[in-house]
């Protein structure tokens, strides 16, 4: 068993990192990056705050004048909505209007990022599913869902499906998406994949054990990769199901893991 580095003790001194969620309970964030800090003997510390939606801006608001906060990770259902309590937004957040990072300027303003959609596909490229050339389906286009989608058209899928309930929501991610990756993305009438090489659930269904499935697979073809985003419980029931039915599947701690060296990169952890 590998030896864990000891923890570094809170004290006056230390840096503060935020999970911005409702619920909470299921984030895997402090659990990856606190070993982290702790072997790199920062003193700082990664700690969930449970935020429900009325009460974001508030939070978030309060959280900015906290002077030994130097940032912020953000899961769901708050990452489209943060986007527009940053000051600044990166080039990704732009195109899929949601934002799962923030960090402290040197000048004090607020820098929002996203790479949810990088760090799932970094998961699934390690884990011997390069999405280049493949035709996926994607079903829910939320704050991961649409930074996902920007990333695999990115990464070089051939075809891309996806749906969402929220017709409007649906319609204008698809528009811009369209802008940069033309011809290659379509929306779907329904949660309904079919002949795909990747079937990707980005909607929070399996966070509770009497979840509906997100999507069927009785269509899906032999060989097809299902892939989940939620990250706790690690074996939801559409992965527990689609490994039942013969299919490779993907879990969703690996899209954390996938992002880590993103996050030490934009908050100068080496």
């Amino acid at each position: 068993m590998t030896a864990q580095p000891p923890a570094v003790p809170i004290q006056g001194t230390t840096r503060l990192y935020a999970v911005l969620g409702d619920p909470v309970a299921q984030v895997q964030a402090p659990a990856l990056i606190n070993p982290l800090l702790a072997a790199l003997h920062r003193d700082a510390v990664v700690v969930p705050v449970h935020a429900r939606p009325p009460h974001l801006e508030t939070v978030v608001r309060g959280l900015r004048h906290v002077r030994n906060l130097d940032g912020m990770f953000v899961t769901v259902p708050h990452k489209a909505a943060v986007r527009h309590l940053a000051d600044r937004c990166g080039t990704t957040v732009d195109i899929v209007g949601s934002a799962n990072v923030l960090r402290r300027e040197a000048d004090g303003g607020w820098l929002a990022e996203n790479f949810d959609g990088s760090g799932f596909v970094a998961g699934l490229v390690g884990a011997g599913h390069d999405p280049k050339g493949s035709r996926v389906a994607l079903v829910g286009t939320g704050g991961a869902g649409s930074a996902i989608a920007a990333a695999l058209l990115a990464a070089g899928a051939d075809r891309l499906h996806v749906y969402d309930t929220d017709a409007a929501k649906l319609d204008a991610l698809v528009a811009r998406l369209d802008a940069h990756w033309p011809g290659r993305v379509h929306a779907l009438s329904g949660p309904r994949p079919g002949d795909v090489d990747i079937a990707v659930n980005a909607t929070p269904l399996g966070l509770r054990a009497h979840d509906p499935l997100p999507f069927p697979l009785e269509h899906l073809p032999p060989g097809c990769v299902v892939a989940d985003i939620i990250m706790k419980p690690r074996e939801t029931r559409l992965l527990r199901e689609a490994a039942a039915r013969g299919h490779r599947v993907h879990h969703g701690i690996h899209m954390l893991e996938g992002q880590l060296n993103s996050y030490r990169d934009f908050f100068d952890l080496r």
